[in-house]
């Protein structure tokens, strides 16, 4: 009999053992945007989804961040380059398209139609995006900026996704933060952007890990 039960208590074990690494299942995560998430004329290393992967895994969060930026990149490039730029077994995307656009002035119309076109590809394939927003520039005059300011959060309402409203949140005026072209962000501007991204991507990924289990 205590033959049997030793038997019993070590297959429980086993199965115990195998039942959980589904616990901490990694996850992997793509930042998808333009120069803004390609880290422009910054190290290696000093990148948005680098720096972002750090602070995440210091807090404990098994997470993987490839980096998919194209410096110059709009929506349109976006869309046509979204299959192959996002491998299979991607858990989530961070979204970041839509400041090139709005530079060259491209009809908002056009933005959110690609902006769309990229959500419900990601969806269809189970992956779940992570929009982050955009603002067009002062000098597009008001009638454009309305336009184009209202598509992340009409996007994220009608997709049901998290949206951090404004990408650049904290760094685009202060000084030291940005590059001498006003637009690009230096690397203790991407420290900053990190500290403020991380409390909002921490609920993200909880849910994606409870949703694994």
């Amino acid at each position: 009999m205590v033959k049997q039960l030793r038997v019993f208590l070590a297959l429980l074990g086993f199965g115990l053992v195998f039942a959980s690494p589904a616990a901490a299942q990694s996850l992997s995560g793509v930042g998808f945007g333009d120069s803004l998430m390609a880290g422009f004329e910054l190290g290696l290393d000093e990148g948005f989804p680098q720096k972002l992967e750090a602070a995440l895994r210091q807090r404990g969060h098994d997470v993987t961040i490839a980096g998919a930026g194209v410096p110059g990149d709009t929506t349109s490039g976006g869309l046509e380059r979204l299959d192959w730029s996002i491998p299979d077994g991607t858990d989530f995307v961070i979204l970041e398209l839509g400041g090139n656009d709005a530079l060259r002035g491209v009809a908002p119309e056009i933005v959110r139609a690609n902006l769309e076109k990229m959500i419900v590809a990601l969806k269809a394939r189970n992956i779940t995006v992570v929009l982050a927003g955009m603002l067009a520039p002062p000098n597009m005059g008001s009638t454009y900026g309305e336009a184009f300011n209202r598509i992340y959060p009409d996007l994220a309402a009608k997709h049901g996704l998290p949206l951090y409203p404004f990408f650049l949140d904290g760094v685009i005026t202060a000084p030291g933060l940005m590059l001498g072209d006003g637009i690009h962000p230096t690397a203790a501007g991407i420290d900053v952007m990190v500290e403020r991204f991380v409390p909002f991507i921490e609920p993200v990924l909880l849910s994606l890990s409870a949703g694994s289990n």
